[in-house]
């Protein structure tokens, strides 16, 4: 009888246990989702984005200007960093602390950020010129100035999106951030597609002229300028009671938490951004660089379904990852939670992979020379992904340091890699080495990690899941490599079929192997029975 009786009380824990993982899991999985829609969403008008400029764009100069486009918005990227300097991550590190007084957490953080956005605006503005000729603008040197105030627009927001966050309000987040790219996509339109057609019915106007004497790059400047002016301005419910308030002793230890972050989000930007510029410098001169950086680019859009789910991931992680390290079982559910991140992956690698065919009228047809490096940057953003979920362990142990020290070294084979490899393989070599860059960070962060916050990753199963990733891969290439010299119908008769028979076969292994859990969740599992 006893026995009995502890054994229904033993099951009655497991089961507990598991309800409280699946709960969590769950919590992630719907604050995800929001994010996901919200990214999904932004990012796929973004994209949208994407074939309207490489179809308007499609003559050498306008592939030109794309890639000028791209080289300015990857040096916006890292100059973003140093606007925020970390302090969002601050921001859910220190109030989930604790006796934390958010009102005075928001209040140091958004006074800090206004006066350093303040500063470094007039700062850079005095060498806008020098900024200019660098960067080859063509003697426009109010770019750099309209730049600087997009990134100062984006920075201020950065705390109230953090307490949106932190609040766990998805929703009005997605809202905010499907406006802004909106907005961004009309006056894109606007300036590309409305405003040449009346310049030419209006030759001496006033907007006629002012279209005149700017280029495309300055319009989608201009355009995503005024997006970030009305995401503030829409933001106004988070900041309406601020009042500039900067508690010292708080400011110094979010500060001092938080800087780190500069040269681990530097270091971080090379790694994602940096192959471009060194597109643009190292190429020989026979080849037209720029041409190379665009095209380049446009197909790296064509990761879009592995970055969206990285990103909708991101924002939805990482506060959940700080609350839930108070749990006893945190690291069963980072384990779990990896595993699924990692089967989501692996399906956007094949969604995007096996139906490239489809995939490329995304790009005009002066990109499409670039498909190939599409599977390389589709595994290379897997790994990034897999890191980032590794990386929770030297957030929650306070050894932020440790990060800038691996975000460093990927930072180095960034560097090296490009310099020593695209003078002979161009864009090849940028994308080659960017795969090498992340995979070598997941190397050095779960081994690193293990060590300071062990967690019990199920590696076998993650690296089953990506080996079958790979197979599949590799048998679409040997279709694609058959049927190569076919006409485009005929291409698209054989490979499509194919594409969907193995993407199905690989949905029916992770439903063999997960059966049990599938089982347990409330849409799939009513499916399953």
């Amino acid at each position: 009888m006893f026995n009995k009786a502890l054994s229904v009380h033993f099951n009655y824990l497991i089961c507990a246990q598991i309800l409280t993982l699946l709960t969590a899991i769950k919590q992630l999985a719907g604050q995800t989702l929001w994010y996901g829609v919200s990214n999904i969403g932004a990012k796929f008008l973004n994209y949208l984005l994407t074939p309207l400029l490489t179809y308007l764009m499609t003559d050498i100069s306008g592939v030109r200007d794309y890639g000028d486009y791209s080289l300015l918005y990857s040096w916006i990227a890292v100059v973003n960093i140093i606007f925020t300097y970390g302090f969002e991550t601050g921001y859910f590190r220190f109030s989930n602390k604790e006796g934390m007084d958010r009102i005075s957490l928001f209040q140091t953080a958004f006074s800090s950020l206004l006066i350093s956005t303040v500063g470094l605006i007039l700062l850079f503005s005095f060498f806008r010129v020098s900024i200019n000729n660098f960067m080859n603008l063509e003697g426009h040197p109010e770019y750099i100035s309209w730049c600087l105030y997009l990134i100062g627009l984006d920075s201020l927001c950065t705390i109230p999106f953090a307490k949106l966050r932190q609040e766990n309000r998805p929703k009005k987040y997605a809202f905010v951030k499907l406006s802004g790219i909106i907005i961004n996509i009309l006056f894109t339109v606007f300036f590309l597609v409305w405003l040449p057609k009346y310049a030419e019915g209006h030759f001496n106007s006033f907007l006629s002229q002012w279209y005149r004497g700017n280029s495309r790059v300055g319009f989608l400047l201009m355009a995503n300028l005024l997006q970030n002016l009305f995401v503030f301005l829409i933001l106004f419910g988070e900041w309406r009671d601020f009042k500039f308030k900067l508690n010292k002793i708080l400011w110094r230890q979010l500060f001092f938490y938080s800087a780190p972050m500069i040269f681990i989000g530097l270091a971080g930007m090379i790694n994602e951004v940096m192959d471009r510029q060194m597109l643009a410098k190292f190429l020989p001169v026979s080849v037209d660089a720029k041409r190379v950086v665009g095209i380049y680019s446009a197909n790296y859009k064509l990761a879009i379904f592995i970055t969206l789910f990285i990103q909708a991931f991101k924002m939805a992680a990482e506060p959940f990852f700080f609350n839930q390290s108070k749990e006893k079982n945190a690291p069963d559910i980072y384990a779990r939670v990896m595993k699924w991140f990692v089967i989501t992956l692996s399906l956007a690698f094949l969604f995007s992979d096996l139906y490239l065919d489809l995939w490329q009228y995304m790009v005009g047809t002066s990109y499409r020379s670039g498909l190939s490096v599409v599977p390389i940057l589709l595994f290379a953003n897997i790994c990034l992904g897999i890191y980032y979920n590794l990386s929770v362990w030297y957030k929650l142990t306070d050894r932020m340091r440790m990060g800038l020290i691996i975000t460093a070294f990927g930072a180095l084979i960034t560097i090296a890699g490009n310099y020593f490899f695209i003078p002979y393989w161009g864009m090849y070599a940028s994308a080659w080495t960017t795969l090498v860059c992340y995979a070598t960070m997941v190397l050095i962060t779960y081994y690193m990690g293990q060590k300071y916050f062990p967690i019990p990753y199920p590696t076998k199963r993650i690296l089953t899941y990506l080996v079958f990733m790979l197979i599949f891969f590799i048998i679409k290439i040997g279709i694609n490599v058959l049927s190569d010299s076919w006409g485009t119908g005929m291409k698209l008769v054989l490979r499509l079929p194919v594409a969907t028979v193995l993407m199905s076969l690989y949905i029916l292994i992770i439903a063999k192997l997960e059966g049990t859990e599938l089982k347990t969740m409330p849409l799939i599992g009513k499916l399953i029975h």
